[in-house]
């Protein structure tokens, strides 16, 4: 086999934003995989908190300037890219100045989740995507780390379908515990919808919550992993059902040899 590509999608990465565990995981998988012999992209947003001169962040002109729509409005894409120090590896940023330029993550000084984390969600996974289509990379697999990428598998499998750089893409989704008590207003599944989605498809959505879109990556991936050592009652409800409904490819707890396990799933999903 050709060594595959994998594009790995999260809100945070080492060493340039760690708020939760999934930045560690980010920061270790895709090294690993790449010692393997795989080809590897990361994307993140570029939140506020990171330090653009002290991470030396600089833009990619080339694959900036598209316009992303969230609802009925647009809002221009700017794509920052760093190293990883010690590290053959580069990070792109999606960036925006409505959406990132915030110094804080998804919830204010104040401790309040922000109203529009929902459309910030939306304008990073369509950021995403239009991304990869710029690079002219056709990734073999899309590792979407945590609630905010949920809407990628979805995106694929609708929108993005026919389109040559994503034609034979896999997807896994992977969970964390990060949950959020917040439920976004009723206009959240219009500005989701893109060509070819219909009403129908976001029925998992309707619930407007952190639930909702950990439901809606969970049912369009290829494969759906639960992060080890999570415990989240909804969230083990919800994995049952689908491992019922063999949703589910493998779940990964704690085991020995991860990036085994990883590996051996990626080469499993591309048959």
């Amino acid at each position: 086999m050709s060594k595959l590509r994998i594009l790995y999608v999260a809100s945070e990465i080492n060493p340039f934003l760690q708020t939760t565990q999934v930045a560690d995981f980010l920061r270790k998988l895709p090294q690993a995989m790449q010692e393997k012999g795989m080809e590897i992209r990361i994307l993140i947003p570029r939140f506020g908190l990171i330090n653009e001169r002290r991470n030396k962040l600089h833009e990619v002109v080339r694959l900036s300037g598209i316009n992303i729509s969230v609802g009925d409005e647009e809002k221009p894409l700017v794509i920052k890219v760093a190293s990883i120090p010690n590290a053959r590896l580069q990070v792109y940023f999606i960036d925006n100045e409505d959406y990132f330029q915030r110094k804080s993550v998804f919830f204010d000084k104040d401790n309040r989740f922000y109203a529009d984390n929902d459309e910030r969600a939306i304008f990073f996974c369509k950021g995403v995507l239009e991304t990869v289509k710029k690079l002219g990379w056709s990734p073999d697999i899309v590792h979407c780390n945590d609630w905010m990428t949920s809407l990628i598998p979805m995106y694929l499998k609708t929108t993005y379908k026919k389109d040559p750089v994503f034609k034979d893409t896999k997807t896994v989704f992977s969970v964390y515990n990060n949950s959020f008590d917040y439920k976004f207003d009723s206009s959240l599944v219009e500005k989701v919808k893109m060509m070819d989605i219909e009403d129908s498809m976001l029925s998992a959505l309707l619930s407007a919550d952190y639930e909702g879109f950990v439901k809606i990556g969970a049912e369009y991936a290829d494969a759906c992993i639960k992060a080890p050592e999570e415990a989240n009652p909804s969230l083990d409800k919800l994995f049952s059902e689908l491992h019922n409904a063999k949703k589910i490819e493998h779940i990964l707890e704690s085991e020995e040899d991860v990036v085994e396990s990883y590996f051996n799933l990626y080469t499993e999903l591309m048959g």
